[in-house]
């Protein structure tokens, strides 16, 4: 049996006095020993924690406990190890970056796509007038999958709605988004639907769950996560590997941060390549005085405090 448990969870749920929330909220997931990143928006709550089963379960039962979070879900995986060292907590303008804070145009509360459980996602993904689309940014898409996807070239989920233009050849399509844990669908669905698409749908709890409800079948390759884990396996029905290294082509599941703190640039890395780019991106970046040394995972520790505040648009940055 594993000793801890990963939470991956988001609720849209208006918050009021949100930063004073995500204070209060930080120090009740320190009470627990919980380690994790939670950002908190006037919009709700996106978050992903780890701790003992004990912790991890205390927590779950606080949120359901708050009627304005009752509707949580929670995707849990057992791990052997936690999944972050620290415990942060932010508050941001949103709880997924996406440019959308217009309510009237965009709200996750009032309506998105349909969604679809992940057996009925599966059904419906390889018919004929269905399009599968990813949501996602190119490092997560590059990592993984699912097969015949749509996929955008998109640096951040902010660029997705700059995007839409280039979907217009789909709109007599069923659109059927996904994303990692659904919370991305939540927005991206909302758009497409303002924008003139009729027929669009989101697979619930996103790939995560689909993993655990349909054996990940189709979903190649590995799955970006936002933690220490960096990717999981999603597929044990038909498991593949679709990214390659930056550097040689080969096929490689392993995700890296480049080593120079500057560029931090995500990508594929094969072993051999590496050790002999000592991390890095490229020549530019060995050769970087601020160099962290590479030790083979690729994932480097963040110094950034447990709570921070991002200011609101016009407010003066201290």
């Amino acid at each position: 049996m594993k000793k801890f448990q990963t939470l991956l969870y988001y609720c849209y749920s208006a918050i009021a006095e949100a930063e004073q929330f995500a204070a209060q909220h930080l120090k009740f997931c320190k009470s627990l020993n919980l380690v994790g990143r939670i950002i908190v928006a006037d919009e709700g709550l996106n978050g992903t924690i780890s701790g003992t089963p004990e912790a991890c379960k205390a927590y779950m039962d606080a949120i359901h406990a708050d009627e304005r979070f009752a509707k949580t879900e929670f995707k849990i995986d057992n791990v052997d190890e936690l999944s972050f060292l620290k415990m942060h907590v932010r508050y941001k303008s949103e709880i997924v970056h996406s440019g959308l804070r217009d309510p009237r145009i965009i709200n996750p509360e009032v309506k998105t796509g349909k969604h679809l459980e992940p057996t009925e996602f599966m059904v419906m993904k390889d018919r004929d007038d269905v399009v599968v689309l990813d949501v996602r940014s190119n490092y997560e898409h590059h990592l993984g999958r699912f097969k015949n996807a749509v996929t955008l070239d998109i640096e951040n989920f902010r660029d997705f709605p700059s995007k839409i233009n280039e979907l217009a050849q789909y709109k007599d399509k069923k659109i059927l988004t996904y994303c990692t844990g659904g919370i991305k669908c939540e927005k991206a669905s909302a758009l497409l639907l303002h924008e003139g698409f009729t027929d669009v749908y989101q697979l619930h709890g996103g790939i995560i769950k689909y993993g655990k409800e349909a054996g990940g079948k189709d979903f190649e390759g590995k799955c970006y996560v936002f933690d220490n884990r960096v990717a999981v396996d999603v597929n044990a029905v038909n498991p593949t590997v679709v990214s390659t290294c930056k550097h040689c082509g080969q096929t490689s599941p392993k995700m890296v941060n480049c080593a120079n703190p500057e560029c931090n640039e995500q990508f594929t890395l094969c072993e051999d390549c590496g050790w002999e780019m000592m991390g890095c991106c490229s020549n530019e970046c060995i050769d970087h005085p601020r160099r962290r040394v590479y030790d083979g995972s690729g994932y480097y520790i963040k110094l950034s405090q447990e709570y921070v505040k991002v200011p609101r648009i016009g407010e003066p940055v201290e």
